[in-house]
Parts: C-alpha cells; structure tokens; sequence
C-alpha cells in the first residue's frame, strides 16, 4: 500500500512539474532563464503550415562566421515545455562556450494540436536555419539537430525527414535521453522513476497521437518505428540506466551502429530522467554534462555535409 502511494505522488509531482514549465506559454516570467552573458539572444518568427512560430536565437558575442549551426529542441512529453528552456539545459553552453549558433523553437505543444504539428514545426525550423545560414552566421555545411527527451524524440524524427525528404543535410545529431517509442519497452513499463514514469509516458502519448490510428503510425510521428537508419546522420546521446527512455536509447543508437552510421550512448547507473537538467550540482548530472561537451566539440571537427545541390 506504501509503495502504491508513492508511485501516485511520484505521478502528481511529476506531472506539476512539466505542466510548471508549460507554464511560459500563459505568463510565465520566461526572462528569468535568459543569462545573457557571453551571448546575444533575438527572437525570429518561423513559418510552419499555415502558422508561424517563434524561435530563439542565440548566438555567440560577438557573432561569428561559418559557426556551426544547431537546432535545439526542447523537452516536456510534448505536451508542455518551452523555447526558454534552452538556458536549462546544454543549448546555452553550445553558443557560449562552443560557438555555435542555436535556434530553439516554440513548437505546437500536444496540447493544444496533436502530431504532426509539433514534427512539422521542428523541420520548418531546420528548414529556416539552412536558408538563413549565411545572414546569422552559420555555415550550412555543420547543421546539427539536438534535444532532450521528447525533444530528442523529434530531434530523431527531424532527423529522418529530412533524410528522406532531400532538402536538407543533417551532419550530426544529439537525441539526449530521447522519447522514441509509444509501446513500452523493459525500462519503460512499470517504471515509476522521479520526474517521468509510466503513465506520465502512456498520457503524454495518447495526447501526442490522438485521432491517429495505428495503422497510421510511421517512424516520424514514433521514431522507434523505424526501419531504415541508412543514412541518417551521426549521433551522440547518454542516458540513466534506470529511466524509462533507456531501452529506446539504446535500440535506437545500436540500430544506427547496425546500418554503418557513427553513434554512441554513455550511460548512468541512475534513475533521475534529464538528471542534467533537473540534478545539475549531482556528480552524474556534472559528468554527463562533460561528456556530452566533449562529444559536441569532437563532432564540431568531424562531421560536415554540404546541402543538397541548387539549395
């Protein structure tokens, strides 16, 4: 019975949690997660299927040329969450210490339309930074595309649109402690881990796919559907060997492995989901950081491909 009365708190407490970060779309004070030093921050409006979005951009002091290019895609189940969360999490360091320049969008959050709105918004907004990479900076031979948790998720799916659609290269992508697949997995079913758990994860996604059948289901709406991983880009992740998102990590990156492409996860003996975020001062929280920096400054001297011709 105890334990049957932490796991709904562990629920409540966790839901009040993301829904406190969805806030910022209802008068949230969003201007206190903007440092603003060693960056310069504006925001940009991106068209998206009839509906325009906004972004931030955030770019080094003074701004550079021929950055390295990157689309960073906030967490939150896709049903809440904001573009401010860049300054949480591992965005804000890509453009003050590395930089890059990082267009973080304000995409459709599930509860107000479900898929494809916020997978659309997120391509329209690579889209935007391959056409606009010359006048902010960027050279369009290093787009790179990351994300936290359901933000990972659609980094992937971002990711594999873009493979196959042919408008845009994606040099390197950073899918951290992604949301890959609606079916439970080992670490997923029965998992009442802080911050996200089981039926935290089967609400988020029933919200996220409502009115799809599925039948109707495909690898951009549910990453984890995929097939074919040929071709997609390089990628780097690390993740808690006990949160729910560690089997989907995991098959995810050894399914790239298995195609030919460059992946690598790092994993933590640890429970907490987004413990970089949410557990920064915590010993994993630091050492995920460093690793994850780490990765990012090996990709910037590795991984380039240019845009496709007549782009």
């Amino acid at each position: 019975m105890l334990s049957m009365v932490k796991q709904f708190f562990s629920v409540i407490l966790s839901l009040l949690l993301f829904l406190y970060a969805g806030l910022g779309r209802s008068g949230f004070d969003r201007d206190a997660l903007k440092p603003m030093d060693g960056v310069t921050v504006e925001t940009v409006t991106i068209a998206s299927e009839g509906r325009n979005l906004d972004a931030l951009l955030i770019s080094p002091d003074p701004r550079p040329e021929n950055a390295t290019g990157v689309l960073w895609i906030h967490g939150g189940g896709y049903l809440t969450g904001m573009k401010e969360m860049a300054f949480m999490g591992r965005a804000y360091e890509l453009a003050k210490t590395y930089g890059a320049v990082v267009l973080a969008p304000d995409y459709t959050l599930s509860v107000f339309s479900p898929y494809p709105a916020a997978q659309q918004d997120c391509y329209h907004s690579l889209l935007w930074l391959r056409d606009n990479a010359e006048s902010i900076g960027v050279n369009d031979s290093q787009l790179m595309v990351g994300g936290e948790s359901a933000g990972g998720g659609l980094c992937a799916s971002v990711c594999m649109m873009a493979r196959d659609s042919g408008e845009v290269n994606v040099a390197f992508q950073m899918p951290l402690y992604p949301m890959l697949d609606n079916r439970d997995t080992p670490s997923s079913e029965k998992n009442f881990s802080p911050v996200w758990n089981t039926p935290l994860n089967h609400m988020a996604w029933r919200l996220y796919l409502r009115g799809i059948s599925e039948e109707e289901l495909t690898p951009y709406a549910v990453p984890a559907l995929q097939t074919d991983y040929a071709g997609l880009p390089p990628a780097y992740t690390f993740v808690g060997d006990g949160e729910p998102f560690y089997c989907e990590t995991l098959t995810y990156i050894e399914n790239l492995q298995k195609a030919g492409v460059e992946a690598k996860a790092d994993v933590y003996h640890y429970n907490v989901h987004a413990v970089d975020m949410l557990e920064p001062m915590n010993e994993v929280g630091r050492m995920a950081a460093e690793n994850f920096y780490a990765n990012f400054a090996r990709a910037q001297q590795t991984f380039f491909t240019a845009q496709p011709d007549g782009v």
